[in-house]
């Protein structure tokens, strides 16, 4: 038996565009012999719908779209389909998969483990289903767990119980930093069980915030590594199988390298901005180009993803603007190949200054005059996006949109974030990276572009005379160390103090976090990369008076000194 595994990335709520990459998908398969074609979780519909599911002319569409599909299997000798939808059924809507061959619906199952957690939120919109039997395809008994079903073991030994004999498993799973060893773990554990060979089918593509990176993978019964399709980018793969004494195996399969780390960050942001920007159809980017490390790394992320005919970079100098950014921006410019303008904003800045100066008047300068900077070049920025039609990107980084160093309706203005869910030190890092390498799918020049003075001056938002980040901040390792333990971790105050920070610098990163839950919600969305990233990971009150209380106890000889609560009150941080 043929089975060709079809890594692709559809789009939600385009379910022609959907049904024509099935049918091509199909034409592939059939001339490389193949007599099943997999496809990912929810595939017809694209994953996640979220709540267009509750919306019943989408759940006949999708129904119809799938009956539609089965005729294209009529009186042909081509492969079957196992292929997801959604599936509206006697009052109930399932995230389902239909098996299709001969013109028919064969058998169709349904999800049972809704998970609700994290960026899911399929209880909300899809009823659960019963636990499945396997399906019976061409006398070939096949269990079909959906996504969530494999990570706990019921619905695998049900499957088991009632004559499975191999697995088909489709998903629309998001990538993270440890989102793939933990598939396969949690694969391999199934399959150990079992002792049942699977096919992990994956789904590849930008989806608002999420990005999925492919990477199926077929594992035997003895858990080798029978087939690995690449990560980022479509592709359908013929397996081929046997069936011996011991039940089937994969005897053919292309077994391609996962790039990891910092390779697969840096593939996750440029694919996650491609697909936001080609399946919203803006013809190409406009951005700020400071001459900091941040908007440096976006500029050539999106020459990676666009190329550099799409890509508008803009620098909006200010007096406080150094000549060394000046030059830096430039040369970032050049080195990527960009158009590149230079728009001073003294006029507006000073016009905005004599506009206020009778209300402002006998009041010191302070951070509102710096945020008008800001907001002027948001201003323009978005007078440039609107003229031309090109979206503009936003460049600020987690470490910052974390505690609040952001200009609401200024920096912060823009339509999509490819950064957004990177620490700076993962900035730092990542540039780096990327000076030394390409991506496969990269549409950007190779070597540096990212030129050697971005990455080894202290970063600034030059907004006032010789101001660095560290003026009122941390160190950033010190400060994203800090912040992935209150955001990623959820750890105590005082366990984060154990790692040999000063208490107070936690507190007031702590106070700093809370405090700035109003600005992320206004934010534009961004690639997900971490495990917990602002938005659909991480959903925290705006109003919230909790802060994290801490208890010292210590010893006076062999006496225990009452607990003391210390309440921190920390006041004058900038917002």
């Amino acid at each position: 038996m043929k089975i060709a595994i079809a890594q692709l990335n559809p789009t939600v709520g385009d379910i022609e565009g959907n049904f024509s990459k099935a049918l091509a998908a199909r034409e592939t398969a059939r001339t490389e012999g193949a007599d099943l074609v997999v496809f990912p979780e929810l595939f017809l519909a694209g994953y996640p719908p979220e709540d267009l599911v509750l919306k019943p002319s989408f759940q006949q569409a999708c129904q119809d779209a799938l009956l539609e599909l089965a005729k294209e299997t009529a009186g042909d000798d081509g492969p079957g389909l196992l292929i997801g939808t959604v599936w509206p059924e006697e009052g109930k809507v399932y995230n389902a998969v239909a098996l299709i061959d001969g013109g028919e619906v064969a058998a169709l199952r349904f999800k049972v483990e809704l998970p609700n957690y994290g960026v899911f939120d399929e209880k909300r919109v899809f009823d659960c289903g019963p636990m499945p039997g396997p399906v019976n395809f061409r006398g070939v008994r096949i269990g079909v767990p959906i996504c969530e079903d494999i990570w706990i073991e019921d619905v695998v030994e049900c499957l088991g119980e009632c004559g499975a004999e191999l697995l088909i498993v489709p998903n629309g799973s998001p990538f993270d930093w440890s989102k793939p060893d933990l598939r396969l773990n949690i694969s391999v554990a199934r399959v150990t069980e079992s002792d049942m060979p699977l096919i992990y089918v994956n789904q590849v593509g930008g989806q608002d915030e999420l990005v999925f990176d492919g990477a199926s993978f077929v594992l035997n019964s003895d858990c080798q590594l029978a087939a690995q399709l690449p990560g980022w980018r479509e592709q359908v793969q013929v397996t081929e199988w046997h069936r011996g004494a011991e039940g089937w195996k994969c005897e053919i399969g292309t077994r391609e390298i996962v790039q990891e780390g910092d390779e697969a960050a840096y593939e996750a942001c440029v694919l996650g901005l491609r697909d936001y920007v080609e399946k919203n159809r803006f013809p190409g980017v406009v951005m700020g180009l400071s001459g900091g490390i941040d908007s440096a790394l976006v500029a050539a992320m999106a020459v990676d993803a666009l190329g550099a005919e799409r890509v508008h970079c803009v620098m909006l100098p200010y007096k406080y603007t150094s000549s060394e950014s000046l030059s830096d921006a430039e040369a970032c410019a050049q080195a990527l190949g960009v158009r590149y303008d230079v728009v001073p904003i003294s006029p507006a800045v000073e016009g905005f200054g004599q506009s206020l100066s009778e209300l402002f008047a006998g009041r010191a300068s302070d951070v509102t005059e710096e945020n008008i900077q800001s907001r002027t070049r948001g201003v323009i920025l978005m007078a440039l996006s609107n003229k031309f039609g090109s979206m503009l990107l936003t460049t600020g980084n987690k470490s910052e949109m974390s505690v609040g160093y952001a200009t609401l309706y200024g920096d912060m203005n823009g339509g999509f974030n490819p950064i957004k869910d990177l620490y700076k030190t993962e900035v730092y890092r990542i540039a780096k990276w990327r000076n030394t390498h390409q991506i496969g799918s990269g549409k950007g020049p190779q070597g540096p572009v990212i030129p050697d003075n971005i990455l080894t001056k202290a970063p600034s938002a030059e907004l006032r005379e010789n101001q660095t980040d560290q003026d009122s901040l941390p160190p950033y390792d010190v400060l994203d160390d800090i912040l992935a333990c209150l955001v990623e971790n959820e750890m105590p105050v005082m366990e984060i103090a154990d790692r040999g920070h000063a208490l107070e610098t936690i507190q007031r990163v702590e106070r700093l976090l809370y405090i700035s839950e109003y600005k992320r919600r206004q934010a534009a969305p961004g690639v997900k990369i971490s495990s917990r990233n602002f938005g659909r990971d991480r959903r925290y009150p705006i109003t919230n008076g909790y802060r994290d209380q801490h208890r010292f106890v210590r010893t006076v000889g062999d006496d225990v000194v009452a607990p003391k609560l210390v309440q921190p009150r920390i006041e004058g941080d900038p917002v």
